[in-house]
């Protein structure tokens, strides 16, 4: 038995490299497509013929993609990484389609991540890296961050993993999310409404998924409602924030900065306005990507492709129900 897997994201030629070579071991011929980015539907289309597993990365897996002639060869999307925004789960079950992902797996890699740009961006590091490069020496006032207050909105498994990281800063911590959970409560976070978390955070990070609901959560009355002095950092997904309004407010002085890693257009447009915001800290959308987590979590994307090509369920699967359905395109033993 062989099939033929499209690769999309870029680990799979780097630290997802291995991945690739353990699926063609196992009799997989591996199709990269390039260049490295999420893939719309329409730029999938050709690509999916005769294609019977994705190791995806936040590529778009419309309904009507799914339905496409081109789609209907496809058993599994393999799911690098957690969010599944943009693929339509009701859709793809319907047509039998296994959703593998890694749910877990980048909890921690995340959490450092965010601590980081929130020191970096409360300090200014990266403002004093930038005039040190450019062979000035001018010393950047920031913010403490020890004893303050930060604001997690959407505190599941890696709102939580912050909450612990903050306890060493000795911040009290805010979150809101419409189903608290115990973990967290028990680190000392108190769950109040989203309007309290903003007035009275200094930090305010952003780990919530992308829904009808909260797309556009944070918007420019949002912004307002936090301190001037406050930062907001945001490695979630950039639909959660009114991009626009968040370059009127940095440029402003609404607000003291914020830090970026995730945006509703990737990679971020050259003409974007967060190119030339104040107080801005931007990254490539690489919250994840530490060598240690990249491996494991490349190895368990190509394990889950190759464990359904030999009829096992995979350890991780979005829609379960899937393996019930007459429309099962996997043959299961």
């Amino acid at each position: 038995m062989s099939w033929k897997i499209l690769a999309t994201p870029g680990t799979i030629a780097g630290i997802g490299s291995e991945s690739a070579d353990f699926m063609r071991k196992n009799s997989c011929t591996v199709a990269i497509a390039k260049p490295f980015r999420a893939q719309s539907a329409a730029e999938l289309r050709p690509l999916l013929a005769g294609i019977q597993a994705v190791y995806a990365g936040t590529d778009e897996f419309s309904a009507e993609l799914l339905a496409s002639p081109e789609a209907a060869d496809l058993r599994i999307i393999s799911r690098w990484g957690v969010g599944y925004e943009r693929i339509d789960v009701e859709a793809a079950t319907a047509h039998g389609i296994v959703i593998a992902y890694t749910p877990g797996m980048l909890d921690e890699a995340v959490a450092d991540y965010t601590f980081a740009l929130l020191l970096g961006i409360a300090r200014r590091i990266h403002a004093a890296h930038a005039t040190m490069s450019a062979g000035e020496w001018a010393p950047e006032w920031g913010h403490d961050v020890h004893g303050k207050t930060l604001g997690i909105i959407g505190c599941g498994r890696i709102g939580t993993a912050v909450a612990r990281r903050a306890a060493g800063f000795n911040l009290r911590v805010l979150a809101c999310d419409p189903t608290p959970n115990e973990a967290a409560k028990k680190l000392g976070v108190e769950f109040v409404p989203l309007n309290s978390l903003l007035s009275q955070s200094d930090f305010v990070s952003l780990h919530a998924a992308v829904t009808p609901k909260t797309k556009g959560l944070i918007g420019e009355a949002q912004l307002k409602q936090m301190k001037p002095d406050a930062y907001l950092i945001n490695t979630a997904r950039g639909a959660l924030v009114d991009e626009a309004a968040l370059a009127r407010v940095l440029n402003a002085g609404g607000i003291a900065g914020a830090a970026v890693d995730s945006f509703v257009e990737e990679p971020l447009l050259k003409e974007h306005p967060f190119r030339t915001a104040k107080n801005l800290l931007l990254a490539p959308h690489q919250a994840a990507f530490s060598n240690e987590t990249g491996r494991k979590v490349s190895a368990a994307c190509s394990q889950a492709i190759v464990d359904l090509m030999h009829g096992k369920r995979p350890k991780m699967v979005l829609n379960p129900e899937v393996f019930d359905s007459p429309q099962l395109r996997a043959k299961l033993n």
